[in-house]
């Protein structure tokens, strides 16, 4: 167990915006999206979408697991891989929607959390919080049409002291009801956001670059992390361009481009750096 001082948190991106998160003594799984290239995930309404790159970890690589947080239910979060590989056993963070597929697939750790609840979960002196922050998929009446999202507060606490404040974004649009969760969760150490400026016939249903640049603005995490944003053909918006658009509102300083594979430390709420990149 980690000492007092010294509670380690790091985050290793395998792909698409399934991370692997050691959080003190917690293990965590992100949105497993485990297929290869040339697969494809299904969207819904009949839409399928080929993966363009290979995950950094395959799914027989993963440690034991505490918990999965999982945003939503759509084919580039949660494949096929992911429902047949991973243990059944294991809590899956989630919404009510997801969660209710999830146990038809026999799932039976599923936990739903509507906005604003949360999941604990506790080792010696150290909790792990997980609290459902909004999140909305699409716009206007479309966001009906597309899975419930929710981003997530995971709050690493030991001894009652916080040691870390993590932001998922979820599958999200930049909307005003964002604005509500620095509000409520001030001090954000650092933020995992989905980009991509994906497209649907069409339509935008996460952020593109300068929604992106727009929320960490909002945000001000001490590191962003950007994930979701090249594996699929339906991503429209490169990652240069939200480090552009971030660079233009002088908010570059904060943000870390992670590497397929690549183990990044976050930083600790007591500290005054960012993390640091490990191999």
């Amino acid at each position: 167990m980690a000492h007092d001082d010294e509670v380690p948190a790091s985050v290793t991106f395998i792909g698409t915006a399934t991370t692997l998160l050691r959080l003190g003594d917690f293990t965590l799984l992100t949105d497993p999206n485990f297929l290869h290239a040339g697969q494809r995930a299904y969207l819904g309404y009949g839409l399928w979408t080929k993966r363009r790159t290979d995950p950094a970890l395959g799914i027989d690589q993963l440690p034991g697991l505490d918990g999965v947080v999982l945003s939503h239910l759509h084919g580039d979060h949660f494949d096929r891989v992911a429902r047949h590989g991973l243990s059944k056993a294991v809590p899956i963070i989630t919404t009510p929607a997801a969660q209710r597929r999830l146990r038809r697939w026999g799932f039976a750790a599923a936990e739903a959390l509507r906005t604003g609840e949360s999941h604990q979960l506790r080792r010696g002196d150290q909790t792990l919080r997980i609290t459902a922050v909004p999140g909305r998929h699409g716009p206007g009446l479309v966001s009906h049409l597309l899975p419930p999202v929710m981003g997530s507060i995971l709050d690493l606490e030991q001894r009652g002291r916080r040691r870390l404040r993590l932001y998922i974004t979820g599958d999200t649009l930049n909307r005003p009801m964002l604005a509500a969760i620095p509000e409520r969760f001030p001090d954000i150490d650092a933020m995992l956001i989905h980009l991509g400026g994906t497209r649907l016939l069409g339509l935008l249903v996460t952020m593109d670059a300068r929604q992106g640049a727009d929320l960490v603005g909002l945000i001000r995490p001490r590191m962003t992390l950007p994930v979701h944003y090249d594996d699929y053909p339906v991503f429209r918006s490169p990652l240069r361009d939200f480090l552009d658009a971030a660079r233009r509102r002088g908010l570059a300083s904060g943000v870390h481009p992670l590497r397929r594979g690549e183990t990044v430390a976050l930083p600790r709420h007591a500290d005054t750096g960012v993390g640091t990149a490990t191999r």
